[in-house]
């Protein structure tokens, strides 16, 4: 089922998601929602705040095929590589406005899969950044968050702009 997205300034998107116990049923059928939802925006990656459900649930697909949809369950980056890469990201939560934002090329993430255990995991390039991007709205943040407060309130001012119209 395709879920609707909670606009920004929704204050769901600012709190720090609760973390999951084990991988259920329910779990799963929410990772199969995310999924179906995040195919149809299309994008990279979707975490479940962004669809008003509070639990540090997240998934990633950058293939160039669909279907091969990483399920995360309580991620978090061991490992950052110190080389950057630079990327424009956008989040339906804010529609209509993007951003070039400069994450670690490469990180290490533990999470639990569908299987529910735990699994450590390179990602590199798109994967990174999405799943980098999918952490921290896990964690109450924006992409814009990582910009300087100039930038953000001239992006947040733009957004509020074209959604007005």
């Amino acid at each position: 089922m395709i879920r609707p997205f909670i606009p920004w300034p929704d204050q769901r998107l600012r709190r720090v998601a609760e973390p999951v116990a084990e991988v259920t049923d329910e779990i799963r059928a929410l990772w199969a929602d995310m999924v179906e939802t995040m195919d149809a925006m299309p994008g990279y990656g979707l975490a479940a705040p962004q669809i008003g459900v509070m639990r540090r649930v997240a998934v990633v697909d950058c293939s160039e095929v669909r279907g091969q949809a990483v399920l995360l369950a309580n991620p978090e980056v061991l490992h950052a590589s110190i080389h950057m890469r630079e990327h424009d990201e956008a989040s339906p939560n804010l529609p209509g406005v993007h951003a070039t934002i400069s994450r670690p090329r490469a990180v290490t993430v533990r999470f639990l899969n569908a299987e529910g255990q735990s699994e450590d995991r390179d990602f590199v390039g798109l994967w990174a950044t999405s799943v980098q991007h999918q952490i921290d709205h896990l964690n109450g943040k924006m992409f814009f968050d990582r910009l300087s407060p100039l930038k953000r309130r001239m992006l947040v001012a733009r957004a509020q702009k074209t959604a007005r119209r």
